[in-house]
Parts: structure tokens; sequence; C-alpha cells
């Protein structure tokens, strides 16, 4: 494995914190991290397997007034890396990305934390900085915070690249069975779990007719997730045009009965 790619790798995990904390172009979602490091590493349809069970897992995890969660995209890229780079199919691939991805997003955690922690007195500098009207020295001293979050998982990933394989191997080769079949196990629960979340922040019953029609496209069906997502698709556009046609509706309503009163044409 070449120089440029653990490079790319590396900038790769800096860029996805940034993206996180900044622009938002959704680079830092599991499947969209796993998918461009698929490419860099050279074995795209492993890495969007892997990539794909940690997004379902992160579905419904946000870190909602400034909490601090598992950070999943770090997760599988690590998880992608380190698969790709000591097994040879899908399945131990799998194996391999929850055994060292997991623990990862989990320190993901305690990363954030440290990131927040360093980046304090720099918003404190800069708010010093904005009460004196110094706007340009503000500007520049908050382009330092995003470095610093990037650095908190870039490190981890680079010590990953420059030490990990051999490590690894061995943890991997020490591993019983039992164990990487479980963790082959949890892989396939906990996106269930990522979703089971999800659901319960959703309007389901309201909206239960909706998730009947799509259990059956796919339980029964056996229609692919692209139909079934169309049919979403054609769903939401159907209720978006019901929902703007009655607003319409009543705001013309306003309008008439407005008119009438002006013009002195209403019942006494």
């Amino acid at each position: 494995m070449s120089i440029i790619q653990h490079i790319l790798i590396i900038a790769l995990a800096f860029w996805m914190v940034i993206d996180q904390q900044g622009p938002v172009i959704t680079t830092w979602f599991p499947a969209i991290i796993a998918m461009i490091a698929g490419f860099i590493l050279g074995d795209i349809q492993t890495a969007m397997v892997i990539g794909g069970t940690f997004q379902l897992m992160a579905l419904g995890v946000a870190n909602i007034g400034g909490s601090s969660v598992p950070n999943y995209g770090l997760a599988a890229l690590v998880g992608v890396y380190v698969a790709i780079r000591t097994t040879g199919n899908i399945v131990d691939a799998k194996a391999a990305a929850m055994a060292v991805g997991v623990p990862v997003g989990m320190l993901g955690i305690q990363l954030d934390v440290l990131g927040k922690i360093l980046t304090n007195p720099i918003v404190h500098k800069a708010q010093t900085y904005a009460s004196e009207g110094q706007y340009k020295k503000m500007n520049r001293t908050l382009l330092i915070a995003p470095g610093i979050f990037g650095l908190t998982t870039a490190i981890p990933t680079a010590l990953f690249v420059i030490f990990g394989k051999p490590v690894v191997s061995f943890i991997l080769k020490s591993l019983p069975s039992w164990f990487t079949n479980g963790l082959s196990i949890a892989g396939g629960i906990l996106p269930v779990v990522g979703i089971g979340i999800l659901i319960s922040m959703m309007p389901v019953k309201k909206h239960f007719m909706y998730l009947i029609i799509g259990f059956v496209a796919a339980a029964y069906l056996n229609m692919p997730m692209m139909g079934v997502a169309l049919i979403g698709v054609g769903a939401a556009y159907n209720f978006f045009i019901h929902a703007t046609s009655g607003s319409n509706g009543a705001v013309a309503g306003a309008t008439v009965g407005e008119e009438n009163i002006e013009d002195g044409d209403f019942d006494e």
C-alpha cells in the first residue's frame, strides 16, 4: 500500500470532522466516508458493506445540545482501512471492522470532549477580539478551532496507519472464533437498534400506513431498496402537494373574507 494512500486516509480523517463542524457536505456520514476510503484503497465493495453497517448504527444518533456521541464516521474509516489491509473476504472484513471500528467509535466520544476543551480558550479569545472590535483577529482566531477538531481524528487514524497493521493482525489472530462470530451477529443487530431509535423519533402512528406499504414492498414483494425509496419519495411529494394546497386554500379564503368586509358585504 503506497504512502499516498496513507496520506489520503489521514487527510480524509482530518477533513471529516471539519465538515461535521462547518460546511456539512455530508462527507462525515459513515456510508460516504467509507465509500471515499474504499475508492482510495481500491476496494469500494468491501468499504460500502462496512460503511452501510456503521451508517445503520448511526441512525437516530445526534449530538443534540452539544453532547458527545460515538463517532461512527471515524469508526467506518478505521474499520474499512483495517479490514481491507488485513482480510481477504467480506465476512472476515466485517468482523475485523466491527472489532476495531466500534471501540474507535466509542473513543470518538472522548476525542470530541477533548476537542471542545482545547477549543474553549480559543472561543473566549475570539470573544475578546469581538468586544474590542478587532474582527479580523477574531476571524483568524476562530480558524484555529476546526484544525484542532480535525487533529482529534487525524492523529488516532495516523497511529492506525503507521502502527496498526501488525498490532491489529495480532489481535485478530488472538481473538477466539466465538468472539468474532459474536461481533458478526452484533453487526446485524446494532443496525436494527439504530433504525428503532430513528422510528421512535418519527410520527409513526400518524403515518402508519406508509410503514406498512414499505414493509410489504420489502418483505413480501422483495423490492430493492431503491424501489422502496422511490415509493417513499412519491408519497412524500403527494403529502407535500396536499399540505401546500390546503394552506393556499386557507389563505385564499381569508383574503376573500377580508375583501368582503372592506366592501361592506357581510352578514350582521
